[in-house]
């Protein structure tokens, strides 16, 4: 197969053409060849050649739901937020009453303090599971001079209390970072709260100064992504479908790989070829009628797709999601049973496979 092909290695020789196969697919199988986990990833590569395109399309579906407790795609989008955006301590937190606003901030107090003064920073809509496991009885600390001090607790007592005061049974919040503000809105200094929720801000100078607990107190959870949605129903389906055909393209470009001559390869290296250049103007020459398969093969399936869209993609979105074999079915087989519609979309399906499938023919003979 490969008697007629002339190879070089030169470093200045143009670059090669592909055929239209996209190189990281060419680089994704000569890796799998390489790595030290090669059974583990080739069992997720080559998985979905044992199992149908439309159960490929179901499992996708459940592995793309919104909700990361039951999405494993979210489930993992979660994890990796929780490392670089951590959730905050009181993420479902209101404040207790009016004088505490929100704001991009955090919860500020709307009357400014001054040295001496005393904040207090009540909240609520905070489930008794929720709070710190640290958490002691809150006080209202007393002022002290050139200082800014005050507390951050739960402002709630069963059966009844009084609003924005510190009373008997009720919790502060250890852990929460209550920020400085002078009067330019910049953050001076910044505090944790102790467990009953008291802070203070020493040295602080003659002015006027806002505080208030810092917005990285009631930073949400994830919450998960549409993948199913509008916006992102196409990504997940190039990447449900990708995974469906990438085993497909190992296999057959392995093959390949498998039947190359290596003595071509050793000659290469030895002129002096890097293995940059060895795989540009040697192992991709070589695996060209390979990758004239693949290529085929990927256009025709791309073309005729049907079971991943309908499985995979919600009915609210198959306006987003069309596919012409899609369409062919609707028009058809669903609404009105427009046969004369879903007929002429048959056809046309078919106009469009024949270039491809002559230039196959083509090929064929040519290797004849």
């Amino acid at each position: 197969m490969f008697s007629n092909m002339s190879v070089s290695v030169h470093p200045s020789a143009p670059p090669i053409e592909y055929a239209g196969v996209p190189l990281d697919l060419i680089v994704f199988a000569v890796l799998t060849e390489r790595v030290r986990w090669a059974v583990a990833f080739k069992t997720v590569v080559f998985l979905p050649m044992a199992i149908s395109a439309f159960a490929t399309g179901v499992t996708w579906r459940i592995m793309y739901q919104q909700d990361p407790s039951l999405g494993a795609v979210n489930a993992l989008g979660k994890v990796v937020s929780g490392v670089f955006s951590p959730v905050g301590v009181l993420p479902s937190a209101l404040p207790s009453t009016p004088t505490l606003v929100q704001s991009g901030q955090g919860m500020l107090l709307k009357t400014p303090l001054h040295p001496d003064g005393v904040a207090l920073l009540g909240l609520t809509g905070i489930a008794p599971d929720a709070m710190p496991h640290s958490s002691v009885q809150a006080v209202t600390p007393p002022a002290k001079q050139g200082e800014i001090v005050g507390t951050v607790w739960r402002d709630f007592k069963p059966g009844g209390g009084k609003a924005g005061v510190v009373e008997k049974g009720e919790l502060g919040i250890p852990g929460v970072t209550v920020v400085l503000h002078d009067s330019s809105g910049k953050v001076v200094q910044s505090a944790r709260t102790k467990p009953d929720g008291s802070f203070d801000f020493t040295k602080v100078a003659a002015g006027a100064y806002t505080t208030g607990v810092g917005a990285q107190t009631f930073a949400k959870p994830f919450g998960g992504y549409s993948w199913l949605g509008p916006n992102l129903i196409v990504p997940s389906l190039l990447i449900a479908y990708i995974w469906i055909w990438a085993g497909f393209a190992m296999v057959v470009i392995g093959a390949g790989l498998a039947s190359m001559p290596r003595d071509v390869l050793e000659a290469a290296r030895t002129d002096g070829a890097t293995e940059w250049q060895t795989f540009r103007r040697v192992t991709v020459p070589l695996l060209m009628p390979v990758l004239s398969v693949v290529f085929v093969t990927m256009i025709i399936n791309v073309l005729k797709v049907f079971d991943i869209v309908f499985a995979l993609a919600p009915e609210s979105e198959y306006a987003k999601a069309n596919v012409i074999a899609l369409a062919m079915y609707f028009a058809a087989f669903q609404g009105g049973g427009n046969f004369g519609v879903g007929s002429a979309i048959a056809v046309f399906l078919f106009i469009l496979v024949i270039p491809v499938l002559a230039l196959n023919i083509r090929r064929f003979k040519r290797e004849a």
